[in-house]
């Protein structure tokens, strides 16, 4: 009987207790207080130690790697992702929500295939107030390939843009066959292992611009396709110079990982959707 009194009586010291402390908020008491100093030093020290880190650097040779570190700090410093958004998907998730797309303006040109296709090049001529490369016919130009289901008019892409207008660079977009809103005049569209449609872009802006230095820069599929295409020609490429940011370098091991069932739901479900829309139209 004593024990059940005693029971009673700590449950409703600890139900007055509770009360108070929902009246007077969580961060009103010291125990709420501490939970929170707490678990923002842990989170501090688990961003610090695991999360936050230096790029390993790997490069083909010694005198690439001092070239990089020199002219590329960035792949020395410590990098530090967003600290309430760091995990890669999160970020590929949110990303949409919360994007700014800088204004360009492009002139768009079509430009056919030897199957009879037709692909769709975005320029962006960079000709006002450039005091860098006045010159057009020497203006370095970029050529800028966007991931597997991308467009000019990605937010990554205008932002690549608007760094390299600030450089004096003239643009070119490569929107693969069938997107960007052009029609598909193939029964093929294109793969990050054929390298053709690429081929024929390189050839027609190096024909159009011989005395402009010509780079090119790919972001996903993008990046696939150069570096396959970087592969194939070897030297015998017109590009003095190449960038490839988030390639999948293990090709087939990526696409099993889309194939699980929170990759499927999150990425891979909307990437198919895609592509079957532009086949679809």
């Amino acid at each position: 009987m004593l024990g059940i009194i005693s029971l009673q009586g700590l449950t409703r010291e600890l139900s007055l207790y509770l009360e108070s402390q929902v009246r007077v908020g969580l961060l009103g008491s010291g125990v709420g207080l501490s939970l929170v100093l707490g678990f923002g030093a842990a989170y501090a020290c688990y961003y610090l130690s695991v999360i936050a880190k230096r790029p390993q650097l790997v490069a083909g040779g010694e005198a690439l790697c001092r070239f990089l570190k020199q002219h590329c700090p960035a792949v020395t410093e410590t990098y530090y992702p967003t600290v309430w958004c760091w995990e890669g998907r999160a970020q590929t998730l949110l990303r949409p929500f919360i994007t700014v797309k800088p204004h360009v303006h492009y002139h768009n040109e079509l430009i056919k295939t030897a199957d009879g296709g037709q692909i769709s090049l975005d320029w962006f001529s960079n000709d006002d107030d450039n005091t860098r490369y006045p010159d057009a016919d020497t203006r370095p130009t970029i050529l800028i390939l966007p991931g597997l289901t991308g467009t000019s008019r990605e937010s990554y892409i205008l932002h690549m843009i608007k760094h390299s207008e600030a450089l004096g660079y003239r643009c070119v977009v490569f929107n693969n066959r069938g997107v960007a809103g052009e029609n598909l005049l193939t029964p093929r569209t294109y793969c990050a292992a054929n390298t053709e449609d690429l081929e024929t872009v390189i050839q027609h802006v190096n024909t159009l611009y011989p005395e402009a230095p010509l780079m090119a820069a790919g972001v996903s599929m993008g990046g696939m396709l150069l570096l396959n295409y970087l592969g194939k020609t070897g030297r015998q490429t017109p590009l003095q110079g190449a960038a490839v940011f988030s390639a999948g370098w293990e090709v087939f091991e990526s696409a099993t990982l889309l194939e699980k069932p929170l990759n499927w739901i999150l990425f891979n479900y909307y990437l198919t959707t895609c592509l079957q829309a532009s086949i679809m139209r």
